[in-house]
């Protein structure tokens, strides 16, 4: 379905980001896997898809930084020589009641989630606009389309990643390019994991599905904007959240 593309995916050495790059591994897709912290993860990431026979590098970058994610886009280019499909993945959570939030905290979220995928984008575009194949999905939230309370940051910055995103559609089309928007719910993350059980039973009587989400579920909607078959979907915020938001 992917094989010949290359595909970066940024916080891809755990959940969503991991499913999204094994699963276009699996694919046939090249792999260019970014991390923030966890390079040992990472590690084992790359292993897993290069059992698919693909090729796999990790690269270790702070995407809210614009210098050093030029340096690693550059580094990434140099050693894949192209890149057909950006997926915008990485994100943090610093949450908190706006009464007592932190400019710091606001700040932060801000900087990764939505300045991290400009980041990428902005230094990537010529590239992709290359690419006959020319994909670029970015990781929202329902927090970014309802809003949730204890997360203005949060909610900021995924809410931007649409707008963002949209904005690239009516850039970019004209070149063949595509940019869409997955906005995942309540999903089974090591984010999630550590919530207390009875938050955990509380949000998901809110889900007509009464189940959370697998990643499993998000990379394979991630893997259908990236296939062929979605070439002529562009603009679209398609949530992955079990009816949350019906």
């Amino acid at each position: 379905m992917l094989k010949g593309k290359t595909a970066i995916v940024t916080g891809a050495s755990r959940g969503i980001g991991k499913a999204i790059a094994l699963s276009f591994a699996e694919n046939g897709a090249d792999i260019a896997v970014i991390y923030a912290g966890g390079e040992t993860a990472a590690a084992e990431v790359v292993e897993m898809a290069n059992a698919f026979s693909v090729k796999a590098m990790s690269f270790q970058c702070n995407v809210a930084d614009f210098t050093q994610s030029k340096k690693v886009c550059e580094a990434i280019v140099k050693e894949f020589g192209k890149v057909d499909i950006l997926v915008n993945n990485a994100g943090i959570t610093k949450d908190g009641l706006m009464l007592t939030m932190s400019e710091a905290d606001f700040d932060d979220v801000i900087n990764v989630n939505l300045k991290g995928a400009f980041n990428f984008t902005r230094h990537l575009t010529r590239y992709i606009m290359k690419s006959p194949h020319g994909r670029v999905i970015n990781i929202s939230s329902v927090s970014g389309i309802a809003g949730n309370a204890g997360q203005a940051n949060y909610a900021a910055s995924k809410a931007g990643l649409i707008g963002f995103s949209k904005t690239i559609t009516r850039e970019l089309a004209s070149r063949g390019v595509t940019s869409n928007v997955i906005a995942p719910g309540f999903i089974e993350t090591d984010m999630t994991a550590v919530l207390p059980e009875a938050i955990i039973e509380r949000v998901k009587s809110t889900v007509p599905l009464k189940r959370m989400g697998k990643v499993e579920e998000v990379a394979a909607l991630a893997l259908f904007l990236a296939s062929s078959a979605a070439s002529y979907i562009t603009g679209e915020v398609i949530r992955v959240d079990g009816g949350m938001l019906t």
